[in-house]
This record gives C-alpha cells, structure tokens and sequence, in this order.
C-alpha cells in the first residue's frame, strides 16, 4: 500500500511546476468552499427560517458572477492573473464578514453578501479556468480533475463535519453567533494562504486583449447548452443540502454526519478513476454522474424523510464529483478546438460559457422559487431537485453529440480507451 502511495505521489512530482501550484492552490482554497456553500446557507436559515432568502442569496452570488467575469477580462489587460486569482479568494471571506455584520438578515444585506460573494467566485473562477486550460494538456485532465475532485470530496466530509461540532457544542443563539464569527476568520486566514501558494506560481496572464464575440463555431454553442443544463441544477443545488437538513434533520451537527458516511471510499474510487481514466471515458463517467443524481433527488421526492435526505446528499457525494471530473475536460478540450479553428484567446470562450451557465442557474433557481411562491415550501424541497435532475440527463446526449462531433474534427492522438468498469476493479485491488 505504500508502495502505491509513493508511485501516486511520484506520478504528482513529474506534472509541470505550474500543474503543481495550481493543485495545491486549490487544495488549500477548498477548505473553505464547505463553509462558503453549504453554512452560509445554514446562517440564513438559522436566522431567518426562510429558504426563499437562501435562494435569493444564491441568486445574488450568481448575479455577480458573469459581471466579475467581464471586468476581469478588462483587468486582465492590465494586472498580474496571479493577484487577480489571489483578491478573488480573499473576496469570499469579506462576503462572509459582511454576512455576520448584519443585525438582520433582510433582502437588502443578504444581496450586498451575495454580490460580494459573486465578486469573490467571479474573480476566483474565470482565473482559475484560464489556468486550468493554460497549464493542462487533453491527456492529463482527468487526472487533474480526479485530483482535486479527490481532495475536494474529502474535505467535504471533513469540514462540515468538523464545523457542525463546533457549532453544536455551543449553547444558546448568542454563542452559536459567536462561533460562525470564528469560523469567518478562520476562513479569511485560509484564503490568505491560499493566496501565498498562488503566488509560486510562474503563471502568465492571457495574450489576446479581445474577449467579447458574438459569432462562434456550431461546436460551442452545443457545449453552451450543456453549460446551462449544469448550470440549472446549480440554480439552487448549492444550498439545497443545507435547506434540506434544517427542515429535514434538524441542526448543523445532522449535516457533517449526513455527509461523512461512506465517502471516503467514494474519494478514493474517483481519484482512481480520473488517475487512469482516457479522453474517451469522460461521457461514461458523465452518464453515471448524472443517473446517481437522478435517483438520489427522485428518492428524496418520494420519501422525503431523514432516509430519503441522508441517501440523496450520499449519492450527491458521489455523483457532482464524477459529472465535475467528466464535464471540465470535455469544457476544455473544445476550447482547445474551437480557439485554434477561430484563432481566438481560450478566456474568450472561458468568459462566454459563463453566459450558458448563468442562464441555466436563472432557470434553476426560478423553478425552486415558483413553486415555492404558488404552492409551498415543502412542494418545491420535495419535487424542484427531482425536475431538474431528470431534466439534467438530456446532457448525456448533448455530451455525446459534442465528443463526436470534436473527434471528427480533432480526433484523439491516444490508443483505445480505458473500459470504465475495468477502472473500478482496478481501484478496488488497489485498495487491498
């Protein structure tokens, strides 16, 4: 055992310096993206006891978004992307401090938090795929993908787990304020050394200056569609968990237990799986991603009980990390392709497949707030996921169209692709 771990390791020392720093960048900036998706919504709910706001807020960070997508392609022409990257991460933590600062949580504070979250995700994301692309090649992608979906997946079991002890051992409102006051501060302490480790890198900012065009290959705007079928279950699905638990289970302590069960067996089956996975794997592992999301938010809907909660965020567990490890490749190979067919810069398309996203996050959380405004709360918790994660498995022929029609027109330099299942029996030796 290790003897493999060495090998892993090893097979990590050998990727290019700026493939390094920009893992461990990540690696360090995910531990707090559990307290920034998931107990942030948890401050509203306990406060308000309103999911409508938590869904509003969510709105207000996807608002702020594509507009930090845009200005960041301004600042790009005139500062360093590796200061841009950093502020980005430190912007989540000034969000959450203006979160706390609020003596009441009305429309107006909770959408300045969420705009400044927006800021945060906008600068931290549009800088993050550039690099991505930039650093990555189409045969180490997976790996890369599986490498942080590993990392993010633990973490995920940790940090709520961790946090809602912590809260949990507190008595009364006033302290259990108090204790999501240390939380924020131990966050922006993180993001400053996230920043640190960015800055070790030897990372170069785009060279076109142009980044706004109208006109694009048929081969991205298929990818466009498939950005907004993921971005429709994003609508909402970030702060889902955390609605589900409060109405369902109860308290923040339900949460990190709700998460911990069985995932650490599915971090490592999916590092295994991005670490020997091909190119032609991805929409196998997209199709399984999409199908256990499926069942998990249908299950949910017909039950909707403390089971139906805890299977649906165990199968989520496993299923957002393998529809992330198949869709981010697939996002880049065809930036790969489409930029050199129409010679244009990769953030060009980094900043216009925000725009497919976005408008599938309106639709998501607009369904979410529909039913909750015409019918009730409990109708849209217990039905809106399953509308959308049945609506999400058109992706699969989306993706299917969009690998074909890329191999037509850049096919694939590798050998014959790995069998999935395969993939599966060779983690699990792995694991003895």
């Amino acid at each position: 055992m290790l003897k493999k771990l060495i090998t892993e390791v090893n097979h990590f020392k050998r990727q290019s310096h700026n493939f390094r720093i920009l893992v461990l960048t990540n690696l360090v900036y995910a531990l707090v993206l559990p307290v920034i998706d998931i107990f942030v919504a948890a401050y509203i709910m306990r406060n308000s006891n309103d999911t409508s706001k938590v869904v509003i807020y969510q709105l207000a960070i996807y608002t702020g978004i594509p507009i930090t997508f845009l200005i960041n392609g301004f600042l790009l022409k005139h500062v360093n992307i590796k200061k841009l990257y950093s502020i980005g991460m430190m912007l989540s933590g000034v969000s959450m401090i203006i979160m706390m600062s609020l003596k009441t949580l009305n429309l107006m504070g909770i959408g300045v938090a969420g705009i400044t979250m927006g800021l945060s995700f906008g600068l931290y994301w549009s800088n993050r795929d550039y690099l991505a692309v930039s650093t990555t090649n189409d045969n180490n992608r997976n790996y890369y993908y599986g490498l942080e979906t590993f990392f993010y997946t633990i973490i995920a079991i940790v940090v709520p787990a961790a946090i809602g002890w912590f809260i949990q051992s507190k008595n009364g409102e006033e302290e259990k304020h108090g204790a999501y006051v240390i939380i924020t501060a131990i966050v922006f302490v993180i993001t400053m050394a996230a920043s640190m480790v960015c800055y070790r890198g030897r990372f170069e900012n785009p060279i076109q200056k142009k980044y706004i065009f109208f006109k694009f290959h048929p081969l991205w705007y298929k990818l466009l569609s498939l950005a907004m079928f993921k971005g429709l279950a994003q609508g909402f699905l970030v702060t889902a968990p955390a609605m589900l638990i409060f109405k369902i289970l109860g308290e923040e302590g339900a949460l990190g237990n709700a998460l911990s069960i069985g995932a650490v067996l599915a971090a490592i089956i999916i590092y295994f799986i991005g670490r020997f996975s091909k190119p032609a794997d991805r929409i196998k592992i997209f199709a399984v991603g999409l199908i256990l999301f499926a069942l998990g938010a249908c299950l949910n809907g017909a039950v909707f009980n403390e089971t139906g909660v805890i299977i649906f965020l165990l199968l989520l567990l496993i299923a957002k990390p393998l529809m992330d490890l198949a869709y981010f490749p697939i996002q880049l190979r065809v930036i790969d392709i489409v930029s050199k067919i129409e010679k244009r810069g990769e953030f060009v398309y980094i900043l216009n497949h925000e725009a497919g996203l976005y408008a599938g996050r309106l639709l998501g959380a607009a369904t979410f707030l529909v039913l909750y405004y015409t019918l009730s709360e409990d109708f849209a918790l217990r039905y809106a996921i399953g509308i959308i994660a049945l609506l999400q498995l058109c992706s699969i022929f989306i993706g299917k169209k969009i690998i074909a029609q890329g191999d037509k027109i850049a096919p694939e330099k590798e050998e014959g692709a790995v069998d999935t299942p395969k993939i599966l029996e060779e983690t699990a030796s792995n694991l003895v």
